[in-house]
């Protein structure tokens, strides 16, 4: 053993430049295996692996105060971890746009946020200690994205007094709405009590319904399973979890497909050592270990820090995906991942080196020495005779056949690249479609400006004006483009069991964006017409060409369903109708004007905040917000496939590198006869930069078109995960000078990835090049 020991370090010192190279290439496979690992580890369970981080509750349980149930004196049999009793009361809430609060709000008593069930994460300020203070309900923001903090905002709930928001939280388990101290619940008026519970492992839905028929029913008023939270959660990171795959699988094949290139090619230009080695006395299994242990210094070496790598690389991307779904904080265990990764990469380390290997042990120390300085002959010749005939510079010509003279090693070389290119594509066109949904869903070019007047009932600064009035207002402001007034109610559609939310739209309705998300049919042209959400429309069963008959108030009138659109008005699903349709239906009870909300499209130079200023002086009493911000999922997607891509494309460069240097290797003595019959330094990098250059090409002629086919099947596949239809926008996203600057790019990676070996190669003496080793 330690004669093959000394053997192998001796090698390792010798080839330091390949054994660099071997070190280099297995870090960023293994860091790119890492962060492929990762996010498919991920993307299998999103929502247990974070429900498990904050011990969410299975089962909530709510009890009238005072009942049984409500105070329970031990945990229901069946029970790993309980939490309550907490008093709560549902209150209701003024309509604030910058702390997103729903209409109604499920406060809840708690003194901290930890605890055996449901731990609150907290991602801004601090948890409520004192009366008067409240802790609110939110999704944290983007990773990257750092919006203006709101604690410290006071929130006027009815027939409660000024709480001053202290902090704001994210429960998985969705038991709440806002938290407040114990003492403070006190003053709110709790009209009913929680109660929380964890069961093993994870419970299907029959055994939540044993356990729930066994709970107290001495005041039990509702019980909630976790499987309906679940259900909910998982049309968000359904979308991510497609594009999650392919970027893993991408980073699997391409780390797989490097190191088995890089390390068989190390092993096959040593044939030569290996036949000097048998020559004085070594034997065929000693060889063997020689080289084993020879690539695989380097390789323990690349391979932990491109775990440690990988982990760092992967939590930001990891982040991204899911912390503006909610999911705050790391997603998952990376212990596994990395001992998986660090494993399987030494394994492919090993059997790329062990293979060629065991084919030399079977060769005689001479005809291991002899096959070691070159190809054997006649590869490749066929090929060559050929493009001798082509009327191209003879640099070129020899260029373009040197790949031929190792198909298994080009065959690799090319499946990288095009790998790398079809990551790149993918890549490109997510950015591109993404960044087209965010601007059509959120509208913040369309439409920046909301604008809703006050509500009373909240003791809010309110405006004396009529609804007509305050349309006229904004139109007459400086800035003032397009302004389209917005009404949401719930309706009644015969047939259907349940109420429908529609927006009923009067004015510019046509130039806010609005249109442009229509999937299937088109947008509303005449009174009577209705388009309806995607969600919606598969929930509810309804079809483009369907009349619906609306009831209000008594009074009906039918509509015509002419359009499917990709989001509704005011960002919930909802049905999209026109003013006229409000008309017809005629509420009994006038419309309160701060029901109404405004979207305002402003004229091109117009400063937002300016025109905000503008707005809350011409009439104190309406409340305006700017729409335009960062949408977490454009961020994340954005994110994700830049730092793929670069990783991939950088992985794919240093396999031509590899493949570059073993091939100058090989033809050292090729080199000096054609540097001493006249070949120029600059010929030699020509030749060498044009047989890469040709792989490039063709890696990217390969790679282009696989890339827009897995971009056409997964982003459909994504969006039916989120439950929404796209128009065909969205998908068309490819241009014939971005493909050809696609296409391109394969050849961009082979030639850096060439370019500094060539040159190392062109600077070679013809003395140096013909030597022996």
């Amino acid at each position: 053993m330690s004669a093959v020991w000394r053997a192998a370090r001796a090698a390792v010192r010798r080839r330091r430049l390949q054994t660099f190279v071997i070190g280099i290439v297995v870090l960023f496979s293994a860091a790119t295996l890492v962060v492929a690992l990762r996010l498919l580890d991920a993307s299998t369970a999103p929502f247990e692996r974070v429900f498990a981080d904050q011990a969410g509750a299975h089962v909530v349980a709510v009890y009238e105060p005072g009942s049984a149930g409500a105070t329970p004196a031990a945990p229901p049999v069946g029970t790993t971890a309980a939490a309550g009793p907490f008093e709560q009361a549902v209150l209701a809430a003024p309509a604030d746009a910058a702390l997103h609060l729903p209409d109604s709000l499920t406060v809840v008593g708690r003194a901290d946020p930890a605890g055996p069930v449901d731990r609150v994460e907290l991602w801004d300020g601090r948890w409520a200690t004192a009366p008067g203070e409240i802790v609110v309900a939110d999704l944290p923001p983007a990773a990257g994205y750092h919006p203006p903090s709101l604690v410290g905002s006071v929130i006027q709930l009815r027939g409660a007094p000024p709480l001053t928001v202290v902090g704001f939280g994210y429960s998985v388990s969705r038991t709440a709405d806002a938290w407040v101290t114990p003492a403070q619940m006190a003053q709110l008026h709790p009209t009913a009590v929680q109660m929380l519970y964890r069961l093993p492992g994870e419970p299907t839905e029959p055994a939540i319904d044993a356990f729930t028929a066994a709970l107290p029913s001495d005041g039990l008023l509702a019980t909630s399973s976790y499987l309906v939270i679940k259900e909910a959660v998982k049309a968000g990171p359904g979308a991510y979890v497609p594009f999650l795959i392919v970027f893993g699988l991408l980073g699997l094949f391409v780390a797989v497909l490097v190191v088995a290139n890089v390390v068989s090619g190390a092993v096959v230009s040593g044939y030569r050592h290996i036949g000097i080695l048998k020559a004085i006395g070594f034997t065929p299994a000693q060889v063997v270990g020689v080289y084993l242990t020879m690539v695989s210094v380097p390789a323990v070496v690349g391979g932990g820090l491109g775990i440690i790598g990988g982990e760092f690389a992967a939590r930001p991307l990891l982040t991204n995906a899911f912390q503006g779904l909610g999911f705050h904080g790391d997603v998952g265990n990376g212990l596994r991942v990395q001992i998986a990764a660090l494993a399987g990469i030494l394994v492919v380390v090993l059997l790329a080196a062990l293979l060629p290997a065991l084919r030399a042990r079977r060769l005689p120390a001479a005809e291991a020495i002899s096959a070691g300085s070159a190809p054997r002959t006649g590869r490749g010749l066929r090929v060559q005779r050929w493009l001798s005939g082509v009327r191209l510079p003879r640099s070129v010509s020899l260029g373009l056949g040197l790949p031929f003279a190792r198909p298994a090693r080009t065959a690799l070389t090319v499946a990288a690249v095009v790998l790398g290119v079809t990551t790149v594509t993918f890549a490109s066109g997510l950015a591109t479609t993404v960044s087209r949904y965010s601007s059509i869903a959120d509208r913040n070019e369309t439409a920046p400006i909301a604008v809703r007047p006050g509500n009373p009932q909240f003791q809010q600064a309110t405006t004396t004006r009529s609804d007509e009035d305050i349309e006229r207002l904004l139109r007459s402001l400086p800035g003032t483009r397009h302004v389209t007034a917005m009404l949401g109610i719930d309706v009644t559609v015969a047939g259907q069991t349940q109420a429908v939310p529609v927006d009923f739209l009067r004015g510019d309705h046509d130039e806010v964006g609005l249109k442009e998300a229509i999937v299937a049919g088109r947008w509303l042209r005449a009174p009577g017409e209705i388009v309806v959400p995607s969600a919606l429309l598969h929930e509810r069963g309804i079809h483009l060409g369907d009349r619906l008959t609306l009831e209000l108030d008594g009074h009906r009138t039918e509509v015509t369903v002419v359009g499917e659109t990709m989001s509704a008005a005011v960002g919930g699903p909802a049905l999209i109708t026109t003013w006229e349709t409000l008309q017809r239906l005629g509420p009994q009870q006038p419309i309160p004007n701060h029901e109404v909300m405004y979207e305002i499209s402003l004229l091109p130079g117009t400063d937002i905040s300016a025109y905000l200023a503008s707005v809350r002086a011409a009439d104190p009493g309406l409340a305006a917000w700017s729409n335009v911000g960062v949408n977490s999922f454009t961020v994340s997607m954005i994110s994700l496939s830049t730092a793929l891509s670069l990783m991939l494309g950088v992985v794919a460069a240093l396999s031509v590198l590899n493949t570059v240097l073993l091939n100058v290797r090989e033809r050292r003595r090729d080199l000096g006869m054609l540097k001493s019959i006249g070949m120029t330094p600059r010929q030699v990098v020509v030749m060498t930069v044009t047989s890469m250059a040709g792989l490039g090409l063709l890696g990217g002629l390969v790679g282009v078109p696989t890339g827009v086919l897995a971009h056409r099947l997964v982003v459909p596949v994504a969006t039916r995960a989120a439950k929404v239809d796209i128009p065909l926008a969205l998908l068309n996203v490819w241009q014939p000078a971005t493909l050809l600057l696609l296409a391109l790019a394969g050849a961009a990676i082979a030639v850096l990835g060439a370019l500094v070996p060539a040159r190392a190669a062109a600077r070679l003496t013809i003395a140096e090049v013909l030597r022996t080793e």
